[in-house]
């Protein structure tokens, strides 16, 4: 009976395992948030929500790129991870989404992503443009979708 229970034990610690890896998490708490919801049934992204193993493969590479902004002499900061808060801030406080569309942000490194989906394919350029305008923003990439009917330009949560 022993040598039964061993090798259950055991599978059941394995899957444990693999269930703990694959849950979703904000490990470096990047700010991520929702400015509107007009669009019912908008799927929600991903944002940057990550499961351990996920989290591990990415720290070295946001170190080198945190501090690479400095060193180069584009950041006055000494990581570029260190604007995201205040420009988190902006984005809450000036972008006009509008009722038409549902929204979600997602700033990194002074990134900032506009996930979700709107009701006309000219709002993409207005949104871009209000946000790109907000001080520290580097790069601005606006991922949204017309309506609810396509797949999603964004990874969403399983």
């Amino acid at each position: 009976m022993r040598t039964a229970v061993g090798p259950l034990v055991l599978l059941i610690m394995g899957a444990t395992c693999v269930a703990d890896d694959a849950s979703l998490k904000n490990w470096f708490d990047d700010p991520f948030f929702q400015v509107s919801d007009g669009i019912a049934g908008c799927p929600r992204p991903l944002g940057p929500l990550l499961t351990e193993s996920e989290m591990k493969s990415e720290s070295h590479s946001r170190a080198e790129r945190g501090t690479s902004c400095w060193m180069s002499g584009a950041c006055s900061q000494p990581n570029a991870y260190m604007y995201d808060q205040e420009i988190a801030r902006g984005v809450r406080e000036r972008l006009r989404a509008g009722a038409d569309t549902s929204l979600w942000i997602t700033v990194k490194r002074r990134f900032v992503w506009v996930e979700g989906c709107v009701a006309h394919p000219a709002q993409t350029a207005d949104l871009e443009s209000q946000v790109k305008s907000l001080p520290n923003v580097e790069h601005v990439l606006v991922n949204v979708m017309t309506g609810t009917r396509d797949k999603p330009p964004y990874r969403t949560l399983p």
